[in-house]
């Protein structure tokens, strides 16, 4: 008698849509390849990319039937035949290519990092897209240390809180644009100047920036161009409209990049090692029940939230 095939549970979607889309169902449980593990998850990160792909304005998977999720949190189930860096039992944490929202899920090694013991997969999951984005914008492209200016839009949000303690931890000197409410959760983080845009142009008040991130897109593109020193780097790492293109920076003397987080445990494993140390911290607004997938894209899509979202699987 054939042995039934374990199952796993994942939230999927058929069509593009508003977050009544996003369903529940029941899958074979995925095999690992021989460079990949499977992984048990019991936190899957809400990236604000998400909702974007769900409705169809950022098709970034494809058309539907899809499965949404980067970020995850859990426990090793299996290793595939030449995965050397995991054991079944291993804790880790990870940016996957996608397919995260489900029970199990399968991914190459080097895209998880060893989940520190001191953080709880519900922060983990919030971390992976998050820090990545931070430290590839800050660290490997804008290569800020000790005595930077730097400049963090959307400051309170998944990415923005995030790079606001990864900038801090380099010895830079961090501004952050955010709705007053958030200033003392900002100061807490280690911001050291604050400035409410919906209040105050920040443009006309902010100077001498070196690097500039901006999560918002739109016109804080071109308004950042104020803010930033001659040979200064404007980041986006804004899904949808950008604001300007590279040649409006250049023409202003200015440089630009987009940041497009990449798998990365290598990077990861770096920054457990800040989350273990508490110089990182990640917030999460809200831990939603797996099942209850579409409240957590309600939740992301009011925006206003501090740090991030994550959905919570049943043990």
């Amino acid at each position: 008698m054939a042995t039934e095939q374990p199952r796993a549970t994942v939230i999927t979607q058929h069509r593009f849509g508003g977050p009544e889309v996003l369903t529940v169902e029941d899958r074979p449980r995925p095999t690992p390849a021989p460079d990949e593990v499977l992984v048990r998850v019991r936190a899957a990160g809400i990236d604000p990319v998400d909702p974007l792909v769900r409705s169809g304005t950022a098709p970034l998977l494809g058309e539907p039937p899809f499965t949404l999720g980067r970020d995850v949190s859990g426990t090793v189930e299996a290793v595939g035949g030449s995965v050397t860096r995991f054991r079944p039992g291993d804790e880790v944490f990870g940016m996957i290519d996608g397919g995260g929202y489900a029970s199990h899920v399968t991914a190459p090694a080097d895209r998880f990092a060893a989940k520190p013991a001191t953080v709880d997969h519900v922060h983990a999951a919030a971390a992976p897209t998050a820090a990545l984005t931070a430290w590839q914008a800050l660290i490997d492209i804008a290569r800020i240390g000790p005595g930077s200016r730097v400049l963090i839009h959307a400051a309170a949000g998944g990415i923005g809180h995030t790079a606001v303690q990864l900038a801090k931890a380099e010895g830079a000197y961090v501004v952050a644009t955010e709705r007053a409410e958030c200033h003392g959760f900002l100061r807490d983080l280690g911001a050291d100047e604050l400035v409410d845009h919906t209040d105050v142009d920040f443009s006309d008040t902010v100077h001498d920036i070196d690097a500039a991130l901006d999560l918002v897109g739109g016109d804080f593109g071109p308004r950042t161009l104020n803010t930033l020193r001659p040979n200064g780097l404007l980041l986006s790492a804004v899904p949808g409209d950008l604001g300007l293109s590279p040649e409006d920076v250049e023409a202003r003397g200015m440089r630009f990049a987009v940041v497009q987080a990449e798998p990365s445990g290598e990077r990861l494993g770096k920054v457990a090692a800040l989350l273990a140390s508490g110089r990182v911290r990640v917030h999460v607004e809200a831990a939603v029940p797996f099942a209850e997938a579409a409240k957590a894209h309600e939740l992301g899509e009011a925006g206003h939230a501090k740090g991030g979202l994550v959905l919570v699987l049943p043990d």
